[in-house]
């Protein structure tokens, strides 16, 4: 079962940042010489053994600058990881001055397809967290709607979000980062557009780009990056990247899973050496099970790998 720790309502981004202090790293120029291949082999066997459709793995030591990627180009549909797309397209807001996040947003439950503009709503029954539901009528704080959003996935807040922010705007701000392999097309829960196969992408070097980014406090500012970061030790589902790491190990991190994909992206915090972005794209025949704990393992195998020569001590 998911490790989870409720989110207490009202809790926002400013007692969130007290609560965890700085997790941002400042960029690292060292040079990798370490082999992967051993780690290669451990990744081919744990798609042998789980038969997933498509794995993907992306890594990025941030103390020593190694890298490692399996499949890390291919596309798969996005669920809830583009989440943290528009965490980012959020914050260039709030960089430029356009939001700041005691803002408030009138909650409501009504919005427009990216397809051909007719209305559609986010099912309560059917939203991780019915927190923001409750809210229709009045309103809530970005800060609260973006900590829904990335911490209990709220459907209901990364639309509303969006609307805030705009498609557009979200894909100017991962351009302006240099972050490609992220494909924000649309809301969550659009059927329409979800039919006319108007989706989300990511690939697993994408998100490790995009999620380096915000972990070397390259993302607008050391500040924003920060926030960032904190809110995505915020997640609550823990199931996937760090359900099999020692418990003094911390991950910043958003999953997201849908009939057919199972994804974990996150940064890790071991205590005893610098941290490293790791992501893990899944895709399976809808009745397939073993998915968590196949991203479980890969993220065991990454750890214990970066572990074994006790190199890029912090």
């Amino acid at each position: 079962m998911a490790r989870r720790t409720p989110l207490r309502a009202g809790r926002d981004l400013c007692e969130i940042t007290a609560s965890m202090g700085s997790h941002v790293l400042p960029p690292q120029s060292a040079t990798p010489t370490r082999s992967t291949e051993p780690l290669r082999l451990k990744i081919e066997a744990i798609e042998a053994r789980a038969r997933p459709k498509a794995l993907a793995v992306a890594l990025r030591d941030l103390g020593t600058g190694l890298t490692f990627a399996h499949h890390a180009d291919r596309w798969f549909h996005a669920a809830s990881t583009i989440k943290v797309a528009i965490l980012v397209g959020v914050y260039e807001a709030i960089h430029e001055g356009r939001l700041v996040p005691q803002s408030r947003v009138h909650i409501r439950n009504r919005f427009r397809s990216a397809w051909d503009g007719s209305a559609f709503r986010v099912a309560r029954e059917r939203d991780a967290n019915a927190e923001v539901h409750r809210h229709v009528g009045s309103t809530m704080r970005i800060s609260e709607l973006a900590l829904h959003m990335i911490a209990t996935s709220s459907n209901l807040a990364t639309n509303l979000l969006l609307d805030v922010v705009g498609v557009e705007t979200v894909q100017r701000s991962l351009e302006a980062l240099r972050i490609g392999g992220v494909d924000v097309r649309r809301g969550v829960e659009d059927e329409r557009a979800f039919e006319h196969h108007l989706n989300n992408r990511v690939t697993a070097e994408g998100l490790a780009a995009l999620l380096g980014t915000i972990a070397e406090g390259r993302a607008f500012s050391p500040e924003l990056s920060r926030e960032m970061v904190d809110v995505l030790h915020a997640q609550e589902f823990r199931s996937g990247i760090p359900a099999r790491l020692p418990k003094a190990v911390r991950v910043a991190h958003k999953t997201g899973e849908i009939s057919t994909v199972a994804h974990d992206a996150g940064i890790v915090y071991p205590p005893d050496r610098a941290p490293y972005v790791l992501v893990v794209l899944t895709e399976w025949a809808p009745d397939d099970g073993g998915r968590s704990s196949t991203i479980a393992e890969v993220s065991k195998t990454i750890y214990e790998f970066l572990h074994e020569d006790g190199a890029a001590r912090a």
